[in-house]
């Protein structure tokens, strides 16, 4: 598992932080903003295609 949250804290960015616990609260942190991003990127997409229909996207 710690080398997973490893490679997922550095693909989010530059390690910030003195210490590695400081970094990993940093990562969880940008970790929820990636989340919250992807979700609402979900929901625009489903009220485009809710309200628009597939042919919007070209289904």
């Amino acid at each position: 598992m710690t080398k997973w949250w490893r490679i997922w804290a550095k693909s989010l960015g530059e390690k910030v932080g003195a210490t590695d616990k400081q970094a990993d609260s940093v990562a969880v942190i940008r970790t929820v903003w990636w989340l919250t991003h992807m979700a609402t990127c979900l929901f625009i997409i489903l009220n485009a295609i809710a309200n628009h229909g597939w042919g919007l996207i070209g289904l």
